[in-house]
């Protein structure tokens, strides 16, 4: 009989911009404060992409090239390239598209998938499918957002909570079992009112009313989001667990998407993990919206061992959430 196909993450890469905007700077912008901001997000500061025409695809590039470099392949060999993210470089192309043609991924076709927070769980568990359909080899999955480019800086709510950055895997056959294990994604688009983008889609194109109004800048009623999100995230990864007849103590590592320091906890809390295992750098990076998870991956990497269980969760806009079971595998 053959052996089962999974879907590993072979290597992982990150980019974040360098320009740093902190909670000082902020207070000079709106009415908050550093302690403010530190205290209900866990934030102290975020990375911004700054210059003319830049979009999510200038973070995407630089971290599949160290993806490929890390691995030592070349990008004629990516068959496929799938980017999760709500800030597209424009409506189409895809990013993913412009991404293959900046690296020479020649042979890859691409698209964008659009989940906000929860986008490159989503994007994840397709690319693994696409592996463990045994008809491609090697699919770059990748989580990107400028959130620079859709936040409304005058507003104290939620201009404090986001940040630009990009993060990627690289999934390969794996005929030890490891990789992409299981995973539990769900969405709910009844959550539209409570967190969204209003203008710029078919329903609302861009005229002078919609930019007047404000309404190409995220919206978020945070109270709201905020419950939403701490059961969202915990009842799944709790769920997941159950289901793989798993417990915390057989867990390395919970990477949770970084959205709040409060969620987060919430999250640990319900699968027993104490904060040791639990990849947090929302302080230094703010909520990158769909990079946040592959981003804690690319920072911790050097601390995962082959055959250590993650579990990766998230909650995203609109709403979409998930939790995904993961082996690491070197």
């Amino acid at each position: 009989m053959a052996t089962k196909i999974t879907a590993a993450i072979t290597a992982v890469s990150g980019y974040v911009p360098e320009d740093k905007l902190t909670n000082f700077d902020l207070e000079k912008m709106v009415e908050t404060s550093d302690e403010w901001i530190r205290t209900r997000t866990g934030i102290e500061e975020r990375r911004i992409l700054k210059g003319e025409g830049k979009g999510t695809s200038e973070m995407v590039v630089p971290a599949v090239l160290d993806l490929l470099k890390k691995r030592g392949i070349g990008p004629e060999e990516i068959e496929c390239i799938i980017v999760a993210t709500v800030t597209p470089d424009m409506v189409f192309p895809a990013t993913a598209n412009l991404v293959a043609d900046k690296v020479g991924a020649v042979n890859a076709f691409g698209y964008d998938i659009s989940a906000a927070c929860s986008g490159f769980l989503f994007a994840l568990v397709q690319g693994a499918s696409f592996i463990e359909s045994g008809r491609y080899k090697k699919v770059v999955v990748v989580g990107a957002d400028k959130m620079s480019s859709i936040v409304d800086y005058t507003d104290r709510t939620t201009c404090i909570i986001f940040g630009d950055g990009a993060g990627a895997v690289l999934l390969e056959p794996n005929e030890e079992g490891l990789g992409v294990k299981d995973s539990i994604l769900k969405s709910d688009g009844s959550g539209c009112n409570y967190l969204r983008l209003k203008a710029g889609g078919s329903a609302y194109p861009a005229s002078i009313e919609t930019v007047t109004n404000r309404e190409h800048y995220v919206y978020q009623e945070g109270k709201t989001v905020f419950k939403f999100a701490v059961k969202g995230m915990a009842d799944v990864s709790a769920d997941l667990l159950e289901r793989n007849g798993l417990t915390g103590n057989d867990i390395a590592w919970l990477v949770p998407h970084q959205a709040n320091l409060r969620i987060i906890d919430a999250t640990a809390e319900r699968i027993g993990l104490p904060r040791e295992k639990v990849m947090i750098n929302i302080q230094k990076y703010g909520n990158t919206t769909a990079a946040t998870i592959p981003l804690c991956l690319w920072e911790w990497e050097k601390q995962l061992k082959k055959g250590d269980k993650l579990v990766l969760a998230a909650f995203g806009g609109g709403f979409t959430w998930g939790a995904t079971l993961v082996e690491w595998a070197y």
